[in-house]
């Protein structure tokens, strides 16, 4: 009866000292949870990033922005498990990342876009003013060529082959079906175009490249690509096994909070914008 009695007790006693111990670790780990790890690049991203920390911080989630520099690869470290969100890229880049290196990884909301613009030196206000036969400056490489060449198909210079989606492939000249004003294109590489633009009536400059040379796009480009339906749109990536991860959707909404939107808005003049 009485070792019965023992045994009994023991067993609550241990009982409830496990149940005490679990709580006690889930109170720790509420106050002091793992920072979710998020790659990012140093500059732009990285200053955002500081705003996100603060916003997430008031909903209860810690975050820690890690700056890749660098050759290394946020999708790599991000597939690796050594981090477990990045923000850097867009969709076009991240499926070719995918294809060619065989990440599990998926986009599960929108930042920003540093937009691709059409600048002149030449006193045009807009694309539509450059004569016949006008030369125009493009990209050679094949995203920001693909970006140039949506710029002049939307505004009716160009029109490109029929089934282009820019969400699945990219666009070279060789897709241009007719050039109504017979400009005359001239591939330079992005680096170059900022400086090269006194030399053609009008280019197309990627956004840190112009923004270097003191231009940005919402003030000074006479043709700037839309933000809607834009696949150049950057992201926030995940693994895919997290989803549907419960801090997932907090760290997006964090990000597409009204404090991150005012912040990038005014620290940056219109040269990237929020697409949220």
């Amino acid at each position: 009866m009485t070792s019965r009695f023992f045994t009994s007790a023991l067993g609550r006693l241990i009982g409830s000292v496990l149940a005490t111990s679990v709580i006690a670790a889930g109170a720790a780990h509420a106050a002091d949870p793992s920072p979710l790890r998020v790659g990012v690049r140093g500059g732009v991203d990285e200053q955002i990033w500081e705003v996100v920390t603060e916003v997430a911080k008031k909903q209860g989630l810690n975050v820690k922005p890690i700056v890749i520099t660098g050759s290394a690869s946020p999708n790599e470290a991000l597939n690796n498990g050594d981090l477990e969100a990045n923000s850097f890229q867009h969709i076009p880049f991240l499926r070719d990342q995918v294809k060619q290196r065989g990440y599990t990884i998926v986009s599960v909301g929108n930042t920003l876009i540093s937009p691709i613009a059409f600048y002149t030196k030449k006193g045009y206000k807009s694309l539509a003013e450059l004569p016949a036969g006008a030369k125009v400056g493009i990209p050679n490489d094949p995203s920001n060529q693909t970006r140039a060449l949506v710029i002049l198909r939307d505004q009716g210079l160009i029109t490109l082959r029929d089934g282009f989606d820019p969400f699945t492939g990219t666009a070279t000249l060789a897709d241009v079906t007719s050039n109504s004003k017979k400009l005359e294109f001239v591939e330079i590489a992005s680096v170059v175009l900022a400086r090269s633009l006194q030399d053609v009536d009008a280019a197309a400059i990627v956004n840190s490249f112009a923004y270097q040379a003191g231009l940005i796009a919402t003030r000074d480009g006479i043709a700037v690509e839309k933000k809607e339906n834009n696949p150049y749109v950057n992201i926030i990536v995940v693994r895919e096994k997290d989803k549907n991860a419960p801090w997932v959707a907090p760290l997006v909404k964090a990000y597409q909070s009204e404090e991150v939107r005012k912040f990038i808005l005014t620290k940056f003049e219109g040269s990237v914008l929020p697409v949220f």
